[in-house]
C-alpha cells in the first residue's frame, strides 16, 4: 500500500500514472496526428461512438467543455465526414451526433490500439489489481463504482 503521506510515495503514484497515461495515449496521438487531430477528437469520437444520437448539449457535459471549446473540433470532424450531426423528426431545432461508417472505422482502429495496451496489462495485473485500477480511476473521475 502506498503510504501518501510519503514524499516518494506521491511521487511514485504520480509518476506511474504519468508514464501509463503516456503509454495508453501514444499510438492514439500517432493516428491522430497524421490526420492533423488531437486528442480532444479522439475524445469526440469515443463519446459519440458509446452514445449514438448523442446531442451537441450532451457531448459538452460528458466533455466538460464550453460550446466554444468543442465547436472548432467537431466542425474538423463533421468535415472530414467522420460525424454527421442529424436533426430528429421530433425536434428539428435540436442536433444528434453519430459517426459515420468512416468515423467508425476511425474511432474503432484507435480504440483497438488502446484495448490491445490494456489486455496485455490486465492479464499481468490479475483480477483484484483490474477492479482496483477500475475504482481508483472512477474515484479519481467523481464517480461511483455503481454508476
Amino acid at each position: 500500500m502506498l503510504d501518501l503521506k510519503n514524499q516518494n510515495s506521491q511521487q511514485a503514484a504520480m509518476e506511474a500514472f504519468f508514464f501509463g497515461y503516456q503509454a495508453f495515449t501514444a499510438k492514439a496521438d500517432e493516428m491522430l496526428e497524421r490526420r492533423g487531430l488531437s486528442r480532444v477528437h479522439q475524445r469526440i469520437v469515443f463519446f459519440i461512438a458509446r452514445y449514438p444520437g448523442l446531442s451537441v448539449k450532451e457531448l459538452l457535459n460528458l466533455l466538460g467543455v464550453s460550446k466554444q471549446a468543442l465547436n472548432t473540433p467537431l466542425r474538423q470532424l463533421l468535415e472530414m465526414h467522420l460525424v454527421e450531426s442529424l436533426a430528429p423528426e421530433s425536434d428539428k431545432r435540436k442536433r444528434l451526433l453519430e459517426l459515420t461508417a468512416d468515423g467508425v472505422r476511425f474511432e474503432q482502429s484507435l480504440r483497438r490500439e488502446q484495448v490491445k495496451l490494456l489486455q496485455r496489462a490486465f492479464a499481468d495485473a490479475g483480477e483484484d489489481a483490474v477492479n482496483g485500477w477500475l475504482a481508483v480511476n472512477q474515484a479519481l473521475a467523481g464517480k461511483n463504482a455503481d454508476q
